[in-house]
């Protein structure tokens, strides 16, 4: 049986992998072999000894294996759960000011850009480039109000192989920006027809995700009516919740009669299992349980957090919850695109709360390393697909290596599996190759 060729497209990988399980925080499997099939498919991962009885099973020579040096290992790709791929152009400034003040005065103002699609154009293909060279093989993007360049977000992360949930922003209700809203109508046939243009595309891993802004954009009526189309269209859901303390003042006075600002979202059945949403630092013990009842998910984004002075998750308040959970970067309220930023910022949030009460269980690399990967495709309902090395999930993987020539760490001595991933997730830097000839976008 050995002597079969490969398919095209399959491939055979030996080293180190490292992921996490629903069990593990971090699994280390060290001479392991991978094989991935045709369709891109982990087909096997045993270990190295049994070498001999895979080759014969799944048909492989020996020198059809791709060796990991002993620096090198594969990691799953990070997910970034929630950012803002048209708040991309002015990433890195603007942090003056808190939330309500900072949307008035630089982001309805750049998003309402966004109807000029040469500046979309150029905007989003900047984005998807810099967060998949940033390893993040998954994004879930809030885009603008209008259609036409949400649905370019759309066709330039498929052209790039990146997986993406894209999101036409809607909001009837901005008296700030006035020409940034849509009428409710607007809002309802635009959604519709972002969503069915969208589908028609059969992208193999762009979806479209409905997406009201955050409640204090949305009337009532708006936000019913996405629940609807959410609904009949078994689609994701995403927005933001309990970012600081002025939004949720203002909640209550728009919307008295709930009893929460989650109990506005699920009112309108904007509360599912395939629902996401950013923040929740000053969510109630009551609320997260809602969230654990409704199989809804948080989005972690402690760098825009902190930038803005938002809030600090408990993060471990939320693990005890059993709420899914996984981290974003909120370009641009953080000012970094990059995933390994918001694992940093996840830690540095977590030592913040020790700080303040040294009671307080200090998140370990190990589980932020799981809410980066495992969590962040959980809490997008695509742990079936992606998030650790399974059989028959999708092979999305980084490969690193730890002591690239002119890289950002230096190697003493040879070090465990673990600590070079501890090394790579506290110093590292990505930097995702492009290979032109697979690209119809340069």
């Amino acid at each position: 049986g050995c002597s079969r060729p490969l398919p095209s497209g399959a491939f055979v990988y030996r080293g180190t992998f490292v992921h996490s399980t629903q069990q593990t925080a971090l699994q280390i499997l060290k001479d392991a072999l991978l094989g991935v099939d045709a369709q891109g498919k982990i087909a096997f991962i045993r270990e190295g000894k049994e070498l001999e009885k895979l080759s014969q099973t799944f048909g492989f020579k020996t020198s059809d294996i791709t060796q990991l040096a002993q620096h090198e290992f594969f990691m799953p790709g990070l997910v970034d759960t929630h950012i803002h791929a048209s708040q991309y152009s002015y990433a890195g400034t603007a942090l003056d000011m808190p939330l309500l003040q900072w949307l008035n005065a630089y982001t309805f103002p750049v998003e309402s850009c966004f109807k000029d699609l040469e500046f979309a154009r150029k905007v989003y293909t900047q984005i998807v480039r810099r967060t998949l060279r940033n390893g993040t093989t998954t994004a879930c993007y809030f885009a603008t109000i209008h259609t036409e360049a949400s649905l370019l977000l759309g066709q330039i992360a498929n052209d790039f192989g990146q997986r993406a949930l894209v999101g036409k922003v809607c909001m009837d209700r901005n008296d700030c920006v006035k020409h940034y809203k849509e009428t409710l109508q607007d809002s309802q046939d635009e959604t519709c027809r972002f969503i069915k243009e969208l589908l028609e595309k059969k992208y193999p891993l762009v979806k479209p995700v409905v997406t009201p802004r955050f409640a204090p954009s949305c009337t009532g009526a708006l936000l019913e009516q996405l629940g609807e189309i959410a609904k009949n269209n078994n689609l994701h859901i995403q927005s933001h919740i309990s970012e600081t303390h002025e939004e949720v003042k203002l909640v209550k006075e728009l919307f008295p009669e709930s009893e929460s600002y989650t109990d506005v979202y699920r009112k309108h059945n904007l509360l599912t299992d395939k629902t996401v949403m950013a923040h929740g630092c000053h969510l109630s013990d009551e609320e997260l349980a809602l969230f654990r009842e409704t199989g809804a998910s948080l989005s972690h984004c402690p760098n825009s957090n902190f930038s803005l002075c938002s809030g600090v998750l408990n993060v471990r308040n939320v693990l005890k919850h059993k709420v899914k959970l996984g981290l974003g970067t909120d370009v641009a309220g953080g000012y970094s695109a990059s995933m390994l930023d918001a694992v940093r910022r996840a830690l540095d949030a977590s030592k913040v709360l020790t700080i303040q009460d040294p009671k307080y269980k200090t998140l370990s690399f190990e589980e932020v390393f799981r809410i980066a990967t495992l969590g962040g495709s959980q809490a997008l309902s695509l742990d079936d697909q992606t998030g650790n090395f399974e059989v028959g999930k999708d092979f999305d993987a980084l490969r690193i290596n730890v002591a690239a020539e002119g890289g950002p760490i230096d190697l003493i001595q040879d070090e465990e599996p673990k600590i070079l991933l501890e090394k790579f997730l506290n110093l590292g830097e990505c930097h995702f190759l492009f290979a032109p000839e697979n690209l119809s976008l340069m």
